[in-house]
Parts: C-alpha cells; structure tokens; sequence
C-alpha cells in the first residue's frame, strides 16, 4: 500500500456547488446499482479517464483510470469521456487523437464499472474531427450516438450529428443525420458536449456554446428539446441557462443524472480566482422540469459540502505510485520505490521526464526532499503545464538552478552552489495562480529564498488543461533522480 495522507476542509456551496475540486473538465456521471460513476477530460495527461464512485454525487473517491496505457490507435487529447451503463454492461465514449489522423470517437467496454476496460477502438473518423459523444436510445429502443463535427476548428458551423450504432458499439449502420448547429449569436463559433435525458414526452439536449477554455473563455450552456430523438429540436428562448457568475466562470459541458427523485447536471466551469491555473472543476447543480416543458436551473443553497484537498504528502512507501500521480502521454514513465525512495528515471530532453499532481487554489506551497547522496540526474521541483512549459528548481551535485522553459526553449536561468552532503529540501511557492518563488535547505528548516523576483508563470496551462506540481528528472535514460517524499499544501479560497 502507497501512502499519503490527505487534510480536508469543507465549503457550503450555493446553488453551484463544487465536487470534483481540480482539473476535471467535461465531467460524465452515470448511476450502476446504488452508486454513482463519473469521469472527466485527462488531455495529455496519463492515466486516461479517472474513475470516481460515489453515493451522493458530492463526496467521490477514486477507483483507478479507464486507461493506464495509450490505446494502440490514439496518441493524445484523451477527451470528453461518457461513461454509461446498458444491459449489464459498461461503456466510455471518448474521443482522442487518432496518429497521423485527427480528432476520433471511440468506445470502451468493461463487465463491472472499476474495469478493466477493453477499447474497441475508433467508431468516427470526420476529417475535421469528431468529439464528444453520447449513446442515446430512441423513442422504439433502437440504439444512437449522438457527437460534434469539429467544424469550428477550421472556421466552419459544428452540426452536432446523429447516427444508428449497433448493439456491440463497433459500428454506425445508418447515414448521419444533423440534429441542430451553432446558428444563435450566444452559441457563438461552436456548439459541443451534447448530453441528454428523456423525461415525459420530450427528449432534452443539454449543450454547451461559444469558447470553452482558458482565460478568454466564454463558455455557456442552454438545452433544446424534441419529442422525437430525430427532432425537429427546439432551442430554449430562454438560453443561455448556465452563465458565469461571481464565483465559477465559463460554464459547461456537462450530463444530467436522478438522484432520490430530484434531476442534477454535473458539469464543469473554472473558479473566478483560480482560474485556468487550477482548471476546469466539477460542479454540481439541481434542474427542474417546468411545467411547459422546459428546464429551469434551481438557486437554491446547498447543505452539502464539497471536499478539497487541503494537504497531500506522499513518502513513497508503497510498491507503486499514488493514483493522485499523473505523467506525459509522450512519456515512458520509468520509476522504482525503494525503501521509502522514489527513483524517477530520466530523460534527456528540456523538461526532464515528470510526474504531477493536480493543484486546487490560487495559492499553493510544494515540498520535496531529494537525496543528493543518491541522486545521479538532475533532481527537481516544478510547476508543469507541459512537456515544453515548465518552470522547475532542480539540484545536480552542488548546483541548484531554477529554470523557465517556455515553448520548449530556455527562457530564464538561474544557478547557485549550494554545499551539502545527503539531501536537500526544495520548496515552491505558488500565489495567484502563477508567481512562483522558490526556497531551498539542507536541514528542512530556515529556507532561503532563491529567485527574490517571483517567476511569472502566466504562461503556463495549456489551453486546454490546467497546471500541475510535481518532480522532474532530467539528465541520461540510465541515471535517475531519488526523492524522499512529496507534498502539496493548498490554501483556502
């Protein structure tokens, strides 16, 4: 058994009420028996698709990933996965990169919902791409995927499309049919994310518009209906019905689920604070059904509390990672735990190899202790958008550098010799999101500052993910660098 210890502290949460605190965008929800089953876009980042359980669509805890490898067809953006439950048996829509290809819907299956999950590989292939899809059955039972045209990502209108599948989900066996597309102003470039539920005489189309990511984002979400799976669909008038507020910006990309007779939306939208930073983050709100037929978004407080992380340490005492741990899709992640030692493996490229950990505020402190004495690659600590952005204090011998990767060339750099014998502590300091400052020391206490200037790091988060802390090794395929624990401590929004 690996260890850490997570601290908790609790938020009252109105109306939006957070539940998947971190980076978890595009955020599926299905109920199997008695529980409830969730996932989220992991991007670039592997394992692909956490798998969360819970018995109240707040407090959720993890069971693994759908993938701990890269399907042989797909190679990046692990995205939108739609995690549903039909006739005894579990299914993941998701889509993903195909190599030398673009953007592809593929579907997984596993007889229990923790897995492990068979890919069945790609089911649509459109030249400009094809994401986010969603099984729905008709009005006569007869099976459907439901997906985007990524249209918008060549300047073009995104029909959002509707084809019969088979019962074994390895193929369409009907021609496409366009459902509805981005034609009002407040859907703006796109319309995407498409999840539905069938109540009374209508289907419901929940859907997300307009720019998803980043800080320019303007993200809303409105519903259409149809009393046909086929349509014609109906846009809301009073859309958009999910816009940012004080608290949670940009909004969206979510699915509806019943719990105790009551009809929730699990979706995503970036806290006005932490922003892309942190990332997109799963929240939770109550709907209606009004009585002409249409959804209305309830405002009413929540006596619930959401779970964030408030402090993570890891001392590497198990036989393998924390599953709290993540890694590059473009990297082979090559690690021992020794003795209460991590022995990361490293690469000899710009970014050193690296592993990550979700972060959950503005503000944040990371610790690590690496043994000098054993270390034979460059050792450090690091906020991590990508294989090439990164900002990082590693040590090699006597010299501590802090480096500032930005679009994989040295943007900054900074050395100084620093005399010790056996290990030593690195620290980094994080506040709104971005300005880092790093301290260092041989004994764990009295730090000294390294850079006096805090780095900023706006740069950072890829357009589509947020930041990570973690460790970075950097140096020949053969040596390695060995840490002794890890931790993350977030403070309070």
């Amino acid at each position: 058994m690996f260890f850490f210890l997570i601290v908790i502290f609790s938020l009252n949460i109105k109306a939006q009420q957070l539940v998947l605190p971190g980076d978890n965008p595009d955020p599926s929800v299905v109920k199997i028996g008695d529980t409830y089953w969730a996932s989220a876009t992991t991007s670039n980042w592997l394992p692909a698709y956490p798998l969360l359980k819970s018995k109240d669509l707040v407090n959720w805890k993890m069971e693994g990933s759908i993938f701990n490898k890269l399907p042989e067809w797909a190679d990046y953006y692990f995205w939108a996965p739609e995690v549903t439950y039909d006739k005894g048996r579990v299914y993941v829509y998701y889509t993903a990169h195909k190599k030398n290809g673009n953007l592809c819907v593929a579907v997984a299956s596993a007889d229990k919902p923790e897995g492990p999950y068979r890919d069945h590989g790609p089911l649509i292939c459109q030249e400009v791409g094809s994401i986010d899809a969603f099984p729905m059955r008709d009005e006569n039972g007869k099976l459907h995927i439901i997906w985007k045209e990524d249209g918008n990502s060549v300047g073009k209108p995104t029909p959002i499309w509707i084809s019969e599948m088979n019962e074994e989900r390895t193929a369409l066996i009907s021609e496409k049919k366009e459902l509805f597309r981005n034609e009002q102003p407040w859907e703006a470039n796109l319309v995407e994310g498409v999840s539905m539920i069938k109540h009374g005489d209508y289907f419901y189309a929940f859907y997300a518009a307009a720019g998803c990511c980043g800080p320019g984002c303007t993200y809303v979400s409105g519903v259409a209906r149809s009393k046909s799976l086929f349509g014609p669909w109906e846009k809301y008038d009073k859309n958009p019905l999910l816009v940012s507020t004080e608290k949670w910006k940009c909004p969206g990309h979510g699915t509806p689920v019943e719990m105790g007779g009551k009809f929730y939306f699990l979706y995503h939208a970036y806290d006005a604070k932490s922003g892309a930073f942190a990332g997109r983050q799963g929240l939770l709100q109550e709907f209606v059904f009004t009585s002409d037929g249409w959804i209305q978004f309830m405002d009413t407080a929540s006596d619930k509390s959401a779970i964030v992380p408030l402090s993570i340490s890891d001392e590497f005492k198990g036989r393998s990672l924390s599953e709290l741990w993540q890694w590059s899709v473009f990297q082979n992640l090559d690690y021992k735990l020794t003795k209460g030692n991590l022995e990361l493996s490293a690469l000899p490229v710009v970014s050193g190899s690296y592993i990550g950990q979700k972060t959950y505020t503005a503000d944040y402190t990371a610790d690590a202790v690496v043994s000098v004495a054993r270390s034979t690659a460059e050792s450090g600590i690091a906020a991590i958008g990508d294989d090439n952005n990164i900002v990082t204090m590693s040590v090699a011998g006597d010299t501590l550098r802090v480096s500032v990767i930005k679009r994989g060339n040295a943007a900054f750099m900074m050395e100084k010799t620093v005399k010790t014998k056996d290990k030593l502590h690195l620290r980094m300091q994080v506040k709104n999101g971005k300005d880092i400052t790093f301290l260092y020391s041989t004994t764990g206490k009295d730090f000294k500052v390294f850079n006096d200037e805090s780095i900023d790091a706006t740069f950072l988060p890829p357009w589509d993910r947020a930041i990570r802390a973690g460790l970075t090794s950097k140096g020949d395929a053969y040596k390695t660098a060995v840490f002794e624990s890890f931790s993350l401590k977030s403070i309070g929004e």
